[in-house]
């Protein structure tokens, strides 16, 4: 059974560990199946040539066995006609041809047992490719996810939460900045825009207001200076 310890190997492998150990699984899964596949071939051609031997095997024993059931009617007939000679004669070349039988008997029992079990391994090693057949496509994707949820776990574990963060920190403050400093152009070029008529009319209503204030001030001065002077004539 030598010619079978591949198909063994095959057969009794852990697909996964496979896998595991593969650089590109991917690869790995495609290159098992061709694998199977050859192995089946040849198994098959195995299996061919054992049948062939059975055929042979079986024929030499039912050859034998006639051979032998000749002799037995030769002895018959040399006993039915009272010649004890002969018929011992035919007797001796039955009992050789009766160890043939049971030589090719024996051998056509064992090669049809080896091609039995040849065949049983052929039928196990058709079912298991077509199950990786059909698991191709499924391995393959998982495989495909593993790699994306590998590289995703990289990519985190790279990734430093608090430098990044200090840096958007940053960011929103000089965007605050901007944001403050646009403000301040919006309100500059609004006063341009309106020309400052509004702050001059203040303006103006306010002198108004200070300038009364100051022709009162100048009125009462002057009332007390005449006020006074008066006073100064009378005496």
């Amino acid at each position: 059974m030598g010619i079978f310890a591949r198909l063994s190997d095959l057969l009794k492998s852990n697909v996964n560990d496979l896998i595991d150990r593969a650089e590109d699984p991917e690869k790995m899964v495609k290159q098992v199946i061709i694998d199977m596949q050859t192995e089946l071939t040849k198994a098959t051609q195995n299996y061919g040539k054992a049948k062939a031997s059975e055929r042979l095997a079986e024929k030499k024993y039912l050859e034998a066995e006639k051979i032998s059931a000749d002799w037995e009617a030769k002895a018959k007939q040399a006993l039915a006609k009272g010649d004890q000679e002969l018929a011992k004669q035919a007797l001796a070349r039955k009992v050789k041809a009766d160890e043939d039988v049971s030589n090719y008997k024996e051998m056509y029992e064992s090669i049809s047992d080896q091609t039995e079990a040849i065949g049983d391994q052929v039928e196990v090693l058709k079912s298991k490719l077509e199950e990786a057949k059909s698991r191709q496509a499924m391995l393959i994707a998982r495989s495909q996810m593993a790699d994306t949820k590998k590289n995703l776990a990289k990519a985190s574990g790279s990734f430093d939460g608090n430098s990044s963060f200090e840096k958007f920190q940053r960011m929103e403050e000089k965007i605050e900045r901007k944001e403050a400093e646009a403000d301040a152009f919006s309100e500059i070029a609004g006063d341009a825009l309106s020309g400052g008529s509004g702050d001059d009319l203040k303006d103006s209503f306010a002198k108004l207001e200070s300038d009364a204030k100051v022709d009162a001030e100048l009125q009462r001065l002057m009332a007390e200076m005449n006020g006074g002077a008066a006073s100064q004539d009378a005496e």
